[in-house]
């Protein structure tokens, strides 16, 4: 939508509220409620937001420690600039558009380096300078529930109603019977102009799969935090639950968010693929896919960034434990898709909790540092690759993680030390909470019989 088409929908009474949102370290959306002729008066000006909103757990507490934002410094404001390429209609929200917003300094006018946002802002632009452009997918799993989110809330999110009582891959009969909410929110995507391509039931009770396609990296990483939050509306509204969780469930399958990226360049006949090899791997294929997966381990938080992320990484779980690459092996945690110009890497390492601004610059930066210093992939892995003792593990919990992204100079290299210092204390504050947190499994273990 333009401004000026919305500027048409105000006068005529179909829009009265524009959402002005933006994404904050963990890929929630953040913002403010306008009315919708407040904020065309306002569109040059934007709006302002507290700067604790980039320094906070989970909970909104905010957490002492960091660089960016204190009580110390008096937790100022910071400016919310429209992107106006992000405005569109809320197919969710009656009456309503939504824009998504870069988070910029006052003083400096740039772009806040620890935003999610301006972090693979600042990796596209160093792929554009070498001449380069990246087109990516999320393809997102979770899990719905007949309880509401209060009554999920009540039970201790515990017992809950699954939609589904049996594994569900592809199944059509479950699958039509989530359609008053899978096909709700499939609508309501194509209404907000995130164009959808299918749904289908997953490898768990309960649990399905929503791919919309694929665009431009940041185009993709806005559609994919809009596709969530449209989702957690939609069930708000019907009195159901979704999750994004990465393994919501002890005994299921986990939720992935496998991500699909390809490098496009333009030549004489116009843009190419630059993975488009035809039978023999180009360089570009090769030494993408060989910084992507050296630099895996390195930049793993920015995969899996929670405690819960890497409970979904167990064998034959369909969610990858080793670093391998395979054309068309679900075992490998890079799968190669596609022929032609439709020739893309596939990363099954990221689970659906994943923050997909920090996935894809992880990916961009890796990739390209591949090909700038001409990093060639292993052997092409054939077999089951959770059998294998010959390929690198990823790093099994979020501790071990951050401490090698802290430690990393690599991630230092790539994402700068600001990023990295900053997230690092961001995960290690919830490594704490977790550890100090006592879980239903300790009691039931332990409180009679020990």
């Amino acid at each position: 939508m333009t401004p000026d088409e919305l500027r048409g929908e105000v006068s005529a009474g179909v829009i009265d509220t524009v959402v002005v949102a933006f994404t904050d370290l963990y890929g929630r959306l953040l913002g403010k409620r306008f009315d919708a002729e407040f904020f065309i008066d306002s569109l040059e000006v934007g709006s302002h937001a507290c700067d604790y909103l980039l320094a906070c757990d989970m909970e909104m507490a905010p957490v002492d420690g960091f660089e960016f934002s204190s009580w110390e410094g008096g937790y100022g404001d910071f400016h919310l600039v429209p992107d106006i390429d992000t405005l569109r209609r809320c197919g969710w929200a009656p009456n309503s558009a939504i824009v998504l917003c870069d988070v910029v300094d006052d003083d400096t006018h740039e772009n806040i380096p620890v935003a999610p946002r301006a972090i693979l802002r600042r990796q596209l632009d160093r792929l554009a300078t070498a001449g380069f452009a990246a087109k990516s997918a999320s393809e997102l799993e979770f899990f719905v529930y007949r309880d509401s989110y209060r009554e999920a809330h009540e039970k201790g999110y515990a017992n809950l109603t699954s939609t589904g009582w049996y594994n569900e891959d592809y199944h059509l009969l479950q699958g039509a019977r989530v359609e008053d909410y899978v096909g709700a929110a499939r609508r309501i995507l194509r209404e907000s102009e995130i164009p959808v391509e299918n749904s289908k039931g997953e490898a768990a009770v309960g649990q399905h799969e929503l791919n919309i396609r694929y665009a431009d990296a940041l185009s993709m990483a806005d559609r994919h935090v809009l596709l969530k939050h449209a989702m957690k509306e939609l069930a708000d509204q019907q009195g159901v639950a979704v999750t994004f969780m990465a393994k919501p469930e002890a005994d299921q399958s986990g939720s992935s968010c496998h991500i699909h990226m390809s490098l496009w360049a333009d030549d004489a006949d116009g843009p190419r693929n630059m993975f488009d090899g035809a039978e023999v791997p180009t360089d570009e294929f090769r030494w993408f896919l060989g910084g992507w997966m050296k630099h895996t381990s390195d930049l793993m938080v920015c995969y899996a960034p929670t405690v819960n992320s890497y409970k979904r990484y167990r064998s034959k779980s369909w969610a990858p434990t080793s670093i391998a690459w395979s054309h068309d092996n679900r075992t490998a945690g890079f799968r190669i898709v596609g022929s032609g110009p439709g020739t893309r890497i596939e990363c099954r390492i990221p689970g659906a909790d994943v923050n997909p601004y920090m996935a894809y610059a992880a990916a961009v930066a890796s990739g390209l540092d591949g090909i700038e210093n001409k990093i060639e992939p292993p052997p092409e892995f054939r077999g089951d690759a959770y059998a294998s003792t010959e390929v690198p593990m990823i790093p099994t919990t979020l501790g071990e993680a951050v401490d090698g992204f802290r430690t990393s100079e690599l991630a230092r290299r790539l994402l700068g030390d600001v990023v990295v210092d900053h997230y690092s204390h961001l995960l290690s504050t919830e490594l704490d909470a977790y550890h100090a947190s006592v879980t239903d499994w300790e009691r039931y273990r332990y409180f009679e019989r020990i």
